[in-house]
């Protein structure tokens, strides 16, 4: 690995890693571009190089949510568990896919990333609006939230189908997820998403072992710098505004993704 490359490299894993310890998702999103734009890969081992990235920067935001009590074991390990088989599945079809519909397809995720982030931070700031008001109103019963078995397996189906096709951890989808269809708290989702997040890439990259070759000097540099940033942005939530932080970062994914489609959509309508 050159020095222009460690150079280029190491502040981008160490940005991936502060997301994804902060936010508890999406950081993952900026690794296949910066691979492939930034780092010279192909589609095909940015994606597989990606998960590598992801797994390292999971591992470290896990063990410090862990520390804090954030992490719900059961239920992560039964949501990514339950994600396993559309990991496999979206590992095989990435493979097959062409590098150039398979950028674009990325482009696009990017945008919904983008949209699912504003909302996510959107939701916060009513929900602290809505706790707020009832400090000064008479409290009232709320009823638990129910949780339906399908609804989950199909949720937990799709983010490792994510995973497995487009190398992201897909935690812009678990976190919201397990508010939602599992009723845990904010912080807590955010610490147990990286669970998840750990068995789907782990499931992807097993999928992919013997299918080509991987630049594992270059993966362990930006490995090695997305732990370290995962460390940080789990310390840095308590002294950041995570809403201001969702918000920037929507819109630099959103300022990505029309830059790869720019790229790759003439592509595709060339004859």
């Amino acid at each position: 690995m050159s020095v222009l490359i460690a150079v280029t490299a190491l502040p981008c894993g160490l940005l991936i890693g502060l997301l994804l310890g902060a936010l508890g998702g999406g950081g993952s999103v900026l690794a296949v571009p910066a691979l492939v734009y930034l780092l010279g890969q192909s589609p095909h081992e940015a994606t597989a190089g990606a998960l590598v990235v992801v797994t390292a920067g999971a591992v470290t935001g896990l063990v410090c949510h862990a520390r804090a009590g954030r992490v719900r074991w059961a239920a992560g390990t039964a949501f990514g568990a339950l994600g396993t088989t559309g990991s496999y599945l979206g590992t095989r079809w990435s493979a097959a896919l062409d590098p150039t519909v398979l950028m674009a397809a990325f482009a696009g995720l990017m945008l919904v990333v983008a949209a699912m982030l504003l909302l996510r931070g959107r939701g916060a700031r009513r929900g602290a609006g809505g706790a707020a008001s009832r400090l000064h109103t008479r409290p009232s019963h709320t009823a638990p939230t129910r949780t339906r078995p399908a609804r989950v397996a199909a949720t937990a189906s799709a983010v490792g189908l994510l995973t497995g096709f487009f190398g992201v951890g897909g935690g812009f989808v678990v976190v919201p997820a397990l508010t939602l269809v599992l009723g845990l708290e904010m912080p807590v989702a955010i610490g147990t998403s990286l669970l998840v997040i750990l068995i789907n890439s782990l499931t992807a990259l097993g999928t992919r072992a013997g299918t080509g070759t991987l630049d594992w000097p270059l993966l362990a540099g930006f490995a090695a710098c997305a732990a370290v940033g995962s460390n940080l942005g789990n310390r840095l939530t308590a002294h950041l505004r995570p809403q201001a932080l969702t918000t920037a970062f929507a819109g630099l994914v959103t300022v990505l993704a029309v830059a790869m489609a720019a790229v790759a959509l003439p592509h595709l309508w060339a004859p």
